[in-house]
């Protein structure tokens, strides 16, 4: 099972502001609307596990459902999903083991794992395999931090670099182990 983190960051390494906000994401002109790669990494991936709060974070985009794969949401507090995403998403607890071994019996290899807590989570317990993290040219100075406290340091190798818009730098990092 191979676990990502496909993110951005502000330059500080907030990935919302202090009200939770993510109107900064969209600070860089885009007028081709390029999605910077968003389809071909969704296209590899089996499912996402995302928390409680990035799920609710998504139903309230004025958008259509924007996943096209199955989407778990790791909840130790939710008893149920709101009617309207039933069929979109399911609910998920337990520890992140078990998490990952009954997503596994289920056949799902690729996981886009998504929501601050839920990432810290994962690299708390050295689950992620690959971080590709995009930095917009933003200090936010507060906020949800990407990254939280480890047991131990954990190294990645750069796989790859790519400045977009001539303003935000998208990396891709693999876990070294």
């Amino acid at each position: 099972m191979t676990n990502f983190v496909y993110i951005a960051t502000s330059l500080d390494g907030y990935i919302a502001d202090r009200d939770g906000g993510l109107d900064w994401l969209h600070s860089i002109p885009n007028p081709e609307q390029s999605d910077f790669g968003w389809a071909d990494f969704i296209a590899g991936i089996d499912a996402i596990v995302m928390g409680r709060n990035t799920f609710e974070t998504v139903c309230g985009f004025a958008v259509p459902w924007p996943y096209s794969v199955p989407v778990f949401v790791l909840s130790h507090s939710l008893n149920s999903l709101p009617e309207e995403y039933r069929d979109r998403a399911q609910l998920i607890s337990g520890s992140l083991c078990d998490v990952m071994t009954a997503l596994k019996q289920q056949g799902f290899n690729k996981l886009y794992i998504d929501g601050g807590k839920t990432i810290q989570g994962f690299m708390r317990q050295d689950l992620i395999d690959e971080l590709i993290v995009t930095q917009i040219p933003i200090v936010l100075g507060a906020g949800i931090p990407l990254y939280g406290e480890l047991p131990t340091a954990q190294r990645y190798e750069l796989v790859r670099s790519e400045v977009m818009l001539g303003a935000m730098v998208k990396n891709h990092y693999r876990r070294l182990r």
